[in-house]
């Protein structure tokens, strides 16, 4: 029985498999079109990971009152244990040649969009912020595709709204068609079809 036993190993040592899933919680915060191609045990393991942090952005944009900046500082500070921070222990001067390392803003900037655009995106929703679809396998090893991506990214509210715009165009076509049907019969004269004996 595998009790106590929440989690995929994925094949890593626990510090490399939560570096990994760091990584791909950055990239898709970060991503421009806000979807990640992964496998699908990983995707599996990502989704509650990173649906963690979009919760405690949503719980800090909706915080009002007395002692609500400190309570979203902390808050803040939580969420960012879900990405990197950069590294703080390595030296400055240990880059290439004595010049200085740059600094790894990646994480940063994930968290950044994450309380400024995300936590308000998903103010209203109470879960369920990523979608997984799947893709079929992959052609060097045959291990099964997947993307997984935010609910509610630009790409997708803009296919809705084309839609809908193409729908009210239909309509709009449909309705001046029987319009124009109405208009050519005469009024109060009706054809029956029948058999002319």
């Amino acid at each position: 029985m595998r009790h106590l036993k929440a989690h995929r190993k994925l094949g890593r040592t626990s510090e490399h498999r939560h570096s990994m899933l760091r990584n791909l919680a950055t990239s898709l915060i970060n991503s421009r079109e806000e979807r990640i191609v992964t496998t699908v045990p990983k995707a599996k393991e990502l989704r509650p990971f990173v649906e963690r942090a979009i919760t405690l952005s949503r719980r800090a944009s909706t915080l009002s009152g007395d002692g609500s900046e400190a309570q979203a500082l902390h808050l803040r500070r939580q969420a960012a244990g879900f990405f990197h921070a950069g590294n703080t222990s390595v030296s400055e001067t240990t880059g290439k040649r004595g010049q200085p390392r740059p600094e790894r803003t990646a994480g940063v900037a994930a968290l950044r969009r994450l309380f400024t655009e995300l936590g308000d995106r998903y103010k209203d929703r109470p879960g369920g912020y990523t979608r997984i679809l799947r893709l079929g396998h992959r052609d060097g090893d045959r291990a099964e595709l997947a993307i997984i991506e935010l609910v509610g990214n630009p790409r997708e509210v803009e296919a809705l709204e084309t839609a809908k715009k193409r729908k009210s165009a239909a309509s709009k076509k449909r309705k001046a068609a029987r319009d124009k049907e109405t208009k050519a019969e005469p009024a109060g004269e009706t054809k029956v079809e029948g058999n002319d004996e």
